[in-house]
Formats: C-alpha cells, sequence, structure tokens
C-alpha cells in the first residue's frame, strides 16, 4: 500500500468484473471508444481456455485509491517469445488507468516485482498479449473511432507510462486510402507486373470457407514465414492458430481473402476484415445473445475495411505481388459500397511497405507505440 493506494491480484470473480469494467468508467465521455468483447478478453486474460496460455503465465492487477478501481494491468512472460529471441522479457497490456501517477506507478512497480521473482531482466508494452494480437499505445490519432482489431486510449497514457521508466522501442502506423485511389494504384502497376510474372504459373484463388479450417491453416502458415524476422515476432503456435480460425469463422467475408498460388503452392495471401467497431460499439461489449446477429445483418452498411495483411514467403516479397493480391481486394470492395481502406499496422522499421504506401498517396492516420524498460 502507498498513499491510499491498493494494489492486488485479481482472483475472484467480483475482482474480475471490476477489472474487465473499469473502461466503463474511463470513456465514460469519449464518443470514440470501442467496449471490448467481454467474453474474448476473459480469454486473452487467461479466465478461459486460451492456448496463448500453453506457453505463457500472466498475473492480472487492479490498483485502488480508497477502496475505488484507479487502474488495471496484466503483466506476463511469453516463454516463446524468450526461447526465440535467448532473452528474458517480460510484457504488460491491458493497460488502463485514470489520470493518476501514483495509480499507474503503483501497478508497475507491482508487475516489475512479480516479473523480478521469474528472473525477467526487461520489460515490453503494451501487447494485448502479443503483437499477433491487438497491441501498441496509441499517441496520434485521437480523433476518431479505431477500426476492427486496433487499440484505442486516451492521451495521457503515454505521459504515465513514460513517467514510469519506459521509453519507446517502436511506432506502428495505420495508413488510410480512398477505395477509388486504391482502385486507380492497381490499374497502373497491375500490367506491369503481369508480364514481370508472365513467366511463373501464377494464379490468384478466392479464400474457400467450404475448407475454413484448412484455409486459415494456409494463411497463417504464410503469415508466420511472411513475418519471421521482423522487429519483435514470434510465430503463432499451432494452438492459437486453430482457436483464431475457430473465432474467425463468423467474421470473415470470403471475397477479402485470397492467396496467390506460384506452380501450386500458396506464396501470399491478403486479408481484409470489415471494421465491425461500427457495429460493435453499440454492443456494449456483448455478442450474446443477439450480438452477432447484429453483426452478420448491419454489415452491409460497414463503409470501411481494415486491410490486415498483404504478405508474401521469403523469395517472393519484391515480386510485384502484392499489386495481384489488392486487385482481388478492389474487385471485392466494389459491390460492398465501401469508401476507405485502412492498412495497419505497419512497423516503423519496415521502409519498404511504408516507403510503398507513402509513394501511393496514402495518409498516416494513427500512430501506436511499444515502449520497453530495463527492469
Amino acid at each position: 500500500m502507498s498513499g491510499g493506494i491498493t494494489v492486488r491480484a485479481v482472483t475472484a470473480w467480483r475482482d474480475r468484473r471490476r477489472f474487465q469494467r473499469l473502461p466503463w468508467t474511463i470513456y465514460a465521455n469519449d464518443p470514440n471508444w470501442v467496449p471490448p468483447i467481454l467474453s474474448q478478453e476473459r480469454r486473452l486474460l487467461g479466465w478461459g481456455r486460451h492456448p496463448f496460455f500453453d506457453h505463457a503465465e500472466m498475473v492480472t492487477l487492479v490498483a485502488e485509491r480508497d477502496g475505488k478501481v484507479g487502474g488495471r494491468i496484466a503483466v506476463f512472460v511469453n516463454d516463446v517469445h524468450n526461447a526465440k529471441y535467448d532473452e528474458g522479457r517480460g510484457f504488460f497490456g491491458f493497460f488502463e488507468c485514470v489520470d493518476d501517477l501514483g495509480v499507474a506507478r503503483a501497478l508497475f512497480d507491482a508487475g516489475r516485482a512479480w516479473l523480478l521473482q521469474r528472473g525477467m531482466t526487461t520489460w515490453r508494452g503494451p501487447v494485448n498479449p502479443s503483437l499477433n494480437y491487438t497491441c501498441g499505445l496509441l499517441v496520434e490519432g485521437f480523433d476518431r473511432p479505431p477500426v476492427f482489431l486496433t487499440t484505442y486510449n486516451p492521451p495521457h497514457y503515454a505521459a504515465l507510462i513514460e513517467a514510469c521508466g519506459f521509453a519507446k522501442a517502436q511506432d506502428l502506423y495505420a495508413y488510410e486510402m480512398d477505395v477509388a485511389l486504391l482502385a486507380k494504384l492497381v490499374d497502373r502497376y497491375k500490367p506491369a507486373v503481369l508480364s514481370a510474372l508472365e513467366g511463373d504459373d501464377l494464379s490468384v484463388r478466392r479464400f474457400d470457407p467450404s475448407r475454413f479450417a484448412a484455409e486459415i491453416g494456409t494463411f497463417l502458415d504464410i503469415y508466420n514465414r511472411a513475418l519471421d524476422g521482423t522487429w519483435g515476432f514470434t510465430p503463432l503456435q499451432e494452438g492459437e492458430v486453430k482457436h483464431i480460425a475457430a473465432e474467425l469463422g463468423h467474421i470473415i467475408a470470403p471475397e477479402f481473402a485470397a492467396f496467390a498460388v506460384v506452380d501450386g503452392k500458396a506464396v501470399g495471401a491478403v486479408l481484409a476484415l470489415l471494421d465491425y467497431n461500427q457495429i460493435l460499439r453499440k454492443l456494449d461489449g456483448r455478442l450474446f445473445p443477439f450480438g452477432i446477429l447484429r453483426l452478420m445483418w448491419g454489415r452491409r452498411r460497414i463503409n470501411v475495411a481494415r486491410a490486415m495483411a498483404v504478405i508474401m514467403v521469403p523469395g517472393w516479397q519484391s515480386s510485384g505481388l502484392g499489386i495481384v493480391l489488392l486487385d482481388r481486394l478492389v474487385e471485392a470492395a466494389k459491390p460492398w459500397g465501401l469508401e476507405r481502406w485502412e492498412f495497419s499496422w505497419v512497423l516503423e522499421s519496415n521502409d519498404s511497405s511504408r516507403g510503398t504506401l507513402e509513394r501511393a498517396g496514402t495518409k498516416r492516420a494513427r500512430t501506436y507505440r511499444i515502449y520497453d524498460r530495463a527492469l
């Protein structure tokens, strides 16, 4: 206890509820906030079955000042990350806090102690619970609601985290582009790309929902291979792949996913998701009993889609296949009446992708930040 502040681990059902409900207090007057899906968040916090915890350990903490919850945090160790990078790194995520440095410091001090007990030497965040899920602290772009599966927070969080000793490790960028502009760019460059690839047995095929689990497996195999070696990346494990496949079953529109196939092998993929946040913001965090139906009934009114991945395996990453895959998105957008794409997120250190998007005329809409600190 410090200055009337108490931090404790979340174990009881009542504390879990208070942990999850804190954002409803913090964002009560913020029209841009989108409530999380509570059932999904519970699984990611280890309060329900999730395969991430086959290789990770987590503690969830709440901080109270004078009996009132003012902050929360999850602190964890990811064994797959530490084995891959040969380091003792802890992580934090799911951070929410009133504008009170004392509360924030109490949370981070408790998290630090927990990590030191487990032999960690550094920590990083926010990740919820890794770069393969939602991650990053919003530091630019507070003027609109977040798109689906991206983070949002009040502007004061950066000052709190930095005052607790954390420094920027990497920024993640979100770019936006009008649907019409993407169509023009694809039309301009596609003939040259197809000419360069003329000697290859190239085809682009749509995601096949009748083989959903297998198709998700193919996509995530390309994903793991394409991103290996990029900053901070940890490959998804087999159990996570199966879990993600089950969770995405209701929300992928098959026309927004496709594979580039060369000589019978899938070497590239594109995946975009409709901005379901336009509906989720009205559901108050609950998908059941009628939330899923509202997502399905309302998605034809969604006017933004998030291009989450335009990826190729090594050997094809400078081939121009991205233009061929984006052409599939251009065609898919027409019957939906989309107005805007968001490409997110892109690592600050990914000069190639950033340069391509910026030369194409996209606008940087948001910046998210990952922080590091020695323990």
